[in-house]
Formats: C-alpha cells, sequence, structure tokens
C-alpha cells in the first residue's frame, strides 16, 4: 500500500514539473506493474494433518495400568497384553493369533467381527463367566477387553439356591401342619382322642419348627444388611458368656453345661453376640454326648478375645467341615430336623463373626467330638485423663 501512494505522488509530481499529462498517466501503469512484478512470493505454510490418532507404544502405555484385562490386537494377532492379562492368560499369549489364545467358539466369533462383545464362559476356568469386548482403533489396531462376571453369577446363583432352600424348609413344615389340620377338621374323619392329641402335639411342633425358621431367616437378613457397620459399643464377653452359662444351667442341668470365663473386652453388637454364643453352646447340647457336658470358655490374649466351645460328640466327618457355615447344610438332615434345627445357626454364626472382624474355626474328630473356635479382636483401652 505505501508503494502505491508513492507511485501516485511521484506522477503528480511529474506532472506538475511539465511532463504533460499523457507521459504522467503512461508512468503511472508501468509503474504500478512493476510493483505487482516485484511483489514477494507468498509463503506456504505446511503442516502435518493431526488425525488424532495414538501411537502404537502410546496405547500401549495406555492400557498397561487398567485393572481389567486388555488385549492389543495387530490384525488377528496380539501384539501386547496389559498386566492384568497376562496373569489371567499367562504372558505367552503376546505374539500369539487371539484365536489360539483364546480358544473358544464365542470368543472366534467375535474375532471374526471388526467389532462387538460376546459372553464366554470357561476361559479361564470351569466356571468362569467372562464379557469380552472388541473396539476397533484404526483398520489395522484394536483392543479386547475383557469383564470378569463370574463373581455376578456366583451371587445370582447363591441367591437362587438360598430362595429355593428357604421355600423348600418352610413348605415341609407348613405341608405338615395343613395335612393334619385338615384331617381334624373332616367330619368324617374319625380320629379318637389320643390321636387328636398326638395330631396336636406335632401341629404345635412344625408350627415353632416354622417360627424357628422364620426368626433365623430374619435374624440373618437384618446381619448381613449391617455387615459393613463396623460395631462401636464395648462389651465384655467374659461376662455374658458366664450369664448365659449360668442361665442355661439353671434349665439343662449343671452337669450339661461347663464354662470358664474371664474378662475380655470386645467393640461389639450386644444382641449379635448373645445370639452367637447362644447358638454355639446350642448346637453342642444338640450334637453332643447327652453324658459328657459341654465345656464352653472365654479368654482374652494377644490383642483377642477366644471363645472355645466344645462337646463330646460323634464328631463330623472332614468333607462336611468346608460346608457348614452354608445356608441349609446339614450333616444329617434327619437328625437336625428331629432336635429342632433350621441348617442357618453356623451361618449366622460366621456372618455375626464376619461383622465383627473376628475369625471362625471349626476342628472335629469323629468319635471324639468337636470344637468350635470364635477370635475377635479386644476393644482398645480407653485412657481416661485424671484431673
Amino acid at each position: 500500500m505505501p508503494s502505491i501512494v508513492v507511485a501516485f505522488c511521484s506522477v503528480l509530481v511529474m506532472y506538475f514539473g511539465g511532463a504533460g499529462f499523457w507521459m504522467s498517466a503512461a508512468v503511472l501503469p508501468v509503474w504500478l506493474a512493476t510493483l505487482w512484478l516485484a511483489r514477494p512470493e507468498p509463503t506456504v505454510e505446511t503442516r502435518d494433518d493431526d488425525d488424532g490418532s495414538v501411537s502404537r507404544q502410546a496405547m500401549i502405555d495406555l492400557i498397561e495400568p487398567f485393572g481389567l484385562p486388555v488385549l492389543m490386537l495387530d490384525g488377528q494377532r496380539i501384539s501386547n497384553a496389559n498386566a492384568a492379562a497376562r496373569e489371567e492368560l499367562g504372558a505367552h499369549i503376546v505374539g500369539q493369533d487371539a484365536r489360539v489364545a483364546l480358544r473358544h467358539p464365542e470368543a472366534v466369533r467375535l474375532l471374526q467381527q471388526p467389532q462387538g462383545r460376546a459372553l464366554v464362559r470357561g476361559l479361564t476356568g470351569a466356571r468362569s463367566i467372562w464379557q469380552v469386548s472388541r473396539v476397533p482403533i484404526d483398520e489395522r489396531f484394536s483392543l479386547i477387553e475383557m469383564v470378569n462376571r463370574t463373581a455376578e453369577a456366583d451371587i445370582s446363583r447363591a441367591h437362587t439356591d438360598f430362595v429355593a432352600n428357604a421355600s423348600h424348609e418352610l413348605r415341609t413344615p407348613l405341608a405338615s401342619i395343613i395335612g393334619y389340620i385338615e384331617t381334624l377338621a373332616d367330619p368324617d374323619a374319625k380320629v379318637d382322642k389320643a390321636t387328636t392329641a398326638k395330631f396336636h402335639a406335632t401341629v404345635l411342633r412344625e408350627a415353632r419348627r416354622l417360627q424357628s425358621l422364620v426368626e433365623d431367616l430374619m435374624s440373618l437378613s437384618r446381619i448381613e444388611a449391617e455387615k459393613h457397620e463396623l460395631p462401636r459399643d464395648r462389651i465384655d464377653i467374659g461376662q455374658m458368656v458366664g450369664s448365659i452359662a449360668s442361665e442355661i444351667t439353671m434349665t439343662a442341668g449343671e452337669e450339661r453345661l461347663a464354662a470358664t470365663t474371664g474378662d475380655a473386652i470386645v467393640l461389639g453388637d450386644r444382641q449379635q453376640l448373645d445370639q452367637l454364643v447362644r447358638n454355639l453352646i446350642d448346637n453342642a447340647m444338640k450334637y453332643g454326648d447327652p453324658a459328657q457336658p459341654v465345656q464352653v470358655s472365654i479368654t482374652a490374649a494377644n490383642g483377642e478375645a477366644e471363645l472355645v466351645v466344645t462337646d463330646r460328640g460323634e464328631g463330623i466327618h472332614p468333607d462336611h467341615l468346608p460346608y457348614l457355615t452354608r445356608r441349609f447344610y446339614r450333616t444329617d438332615p434327619g437328625r437336625s430336623r428331629a432336635v429342632g434345627g433350621t441348617g442357618l445357626g453356623l451361618a449366622i454364626v460366621k456372618h455375626i463373626v464376619e461383622r465383627h472382624r473376628g475369625k471362625l474355626d471349626i476342628a472335629s474328630t469323629q468319635g471324639i467330638g468337636t470344637t468350635v473356635t470364635v477370635r475377635i479382636p479386644l476393644a482398645p483401652v480407653d485412657h481416661v485423663s485424671e484431673d
């Protein structure tokens, strides 16, 4: 722009200097043309297109810390696997064809597609269930993400089993009660007084069994609902065991129970700890030798309160020990029902112990007896300042 202004000024000077109008007018386009020819060449700035792609190494660094197993595929070959994937499938899978490494029809069908999702059963174990997803990165690379759904399936299966078992346990006494009542209510049924009294006793027994079962189910539900809440009350579990033992000996006789107690203060839920102690003593008295006393002791050592309940009964076969705390599990269903067991006592004990951050151990020798040991952390000592 300044050059053009200078050109016009020069033409005006020529005109007023006597060069004449046409000469001055002819010089102007020539001057402008020379300015146009002398202009600098435009600078063309070239930039690499940023398509948002991530380098292979950057992608490897990105997936390595993931908690979920992730595989990086180059075509169909596994070019990299993060730590979680190497732990589940083995480090040898890197470099393998993904179809060979996963070896499952559902996974192979998924790998034949550019993207998608499949539920793969038995990938890392007989009962394992994995949700496998394929996500494309570009035309060459893709990611395989694996989410373990085994625990969810186990929980769902456990709930289904629990409902089925509970329904069965509830149905049995109800069927018995209904059958006897229908017989007694039938005007055509000729039932003598002795049989009527027997039927009434059976109905009462089954009704009480039903009541105990419902109470245990409700108790188990409450304990599970509170399992993440750590109890805060300071309770002398030694004193509690002594009180319960005195109460039981008054009804069952001193020869049925021998208790040794000492001070042991824990942070606990009084109602649940009371239920724990009563369940263990009740089990020992039901299944122990009635001619031998049940031994109960409570001691404090190594930062723990240790409750030990021992009976001198038939004992339990080692095959049953791992399953004793399952809901409705019975080593002898007929005998358990005969003595009034609901199959939930040890399940309740287990959940109470877990809520109190304790440990439960069951040891048994056939022909000698069973010992149940519960350890609960002692409460921290209160430091009361003196004025």
